[in-house]
Formats: structure tokens, C-alpha cells, sequence
């Protein structure tokens, strides 16, 4: 009750950045959405000692921001509790923060990365990572989605049904291949 939802102590709600001759409350900044935020974020301007201590610190917030919406998640707003996130969403949190490390050599096993997202988010975080497997990395994605089957080196369609009627290898190839392959269900789906 004393906060007023902004989640902070006392001390916390006092700190304040100038800018624009506009004071922005921590919580203010909190409750945008990641696109938001960047954009605000991005037209910080401070002088002598800010300058020097937000150096480093405003550039990192930006590009893990701009992470964030590379993987569709744009629209999150920054004070969201990781409780109400989808599986999909948490998903590419942890995916945006690897973007982050820009490590090699790894393998990513993804599933369903794209579930709630829109055409053109998909194509957004199909072309991240792609960027992963340019860097040297290794991906292996449970998808249904047309877009990042038809998108994949290879493709493994197991089946044939789901579920106990399913375990087997029913096709495996590229995009193309599979599509050719009349047993399989996913081939029928891409032609």
C-alpha cells in the first residue's frame, strides 16, 4: 500500500533521472515495454560525472533490450512478474540473454519457440537464429510451425501419429526432401 504497486522501498521511489527537464521515477521506466524502454533509453543524455558513471552501464541496457526484441519480445513491459510469462516467452528471455554472450559451440535445444507469436515476429527470431548458427552454434528446435520447418538445414518428422502411436523416424532430410517423402505428414504440411 505505502509503494502504490511500484514494488520499491521508500528510498528507491525518491531516485529520479532528469531528462528532457522531465523527472522519470525508476518504476516509471519498470512498467513501459521493452520497446519503450530502448527508445527511452536510447535519448538518455547526461554530462560530467553521469556521463562518466553511465558510460558503460546505458549501452549494455540497449543492446540487451534491443536482444529482447530481435526474439518478439517487444511488447513485454519490464515490471511483469516471470510467473506470468508463457513457456514460449521465458523461452526466449533465456534465448535473448545467450544472444548476449555471444558464445560458439554450443547446442540450443528449443521447443516451440515460436508459440504466441506473430508472422513477422517469427521471421524476426527465425533470422536470430540463424545468427546463432553463423556464430558456430548448433540448434535443434521441436517446432510445428510451417515457417521454421520450411527454414531448417534438416528436418526429422517423427511419428507416424503422436503420442504412443508416434516414436519413429518417419522422414529426415531438408525441407525439400520431406516434402517429397509421401509418408510423411509433415511433407503433405509443406507441399
Amino acid at each position: 500500500p505505502e509503494c502504490n504497486g511500484a514494488r520499491l522501498n521508500e528510498v528507491a521511489r525518491f531516485v529520479r533521472l532528469e531528462q528532457d527537464k522531465k523527472q522519470i521515477a525508476i518504476h516509471e521506466i519498470a512498467a513501459l515495454s521493452v520497446s519503450e524502454a530502448k527508445q527511452l533509453i536510447s535519448g538518455f543524455k547526461f554530462d560530467k560525472q553521469a556521463a562518466l558513471i553511465t558510460r558503460d552501464i546505458i549501452p549494455e541496457i540497449i543492446q540487451r533490450l534491443h536482444f529482447m526484441e530481435e526474439v518478439g519480445l517487444g511488447y513485454l513491459h519490464l515490471d511483469r512478474s516471470a510467473t506470468t510469462l508463457s513457456g514460449g516467452e521465458s523461452q526466449r528471455i533465456r534465448l535473448a540473454a545467450q544472444l548476449g554472450s555471444n558464445l560458439r559451440g554450443v547446442l540450443y535445444v528449443l521447443d516451440e519457440p515460436t508459440i504466441g507469436l506473430h508472422d513477422r515476429d517469427t521471421e524476426r527470431l527465425l533470422q536470430t537464429l540463424r545468427g546463432l548458427v553463423d556464430l558456430g552454434n548448433t540448434l535443434v528446435v521441436v517446432e510445428h510451425d510451417l515457417q521454421v520447418i520450411q527454414a531448417a538445414d534438416h528436418v526429422i518428422d517423427m511419428g507416424p501419429g503422436a503420442g504412443v502411436h508416434g516414436g519413429n523416424v518417419v522422414a529426415a532430410g531438408t525441407p525439400a526432401e520431406i516434402k517429397a517423402n509421401n509418408q510423411s505428414l509433415t511433407g503433405q504440411y509443406l507441399s
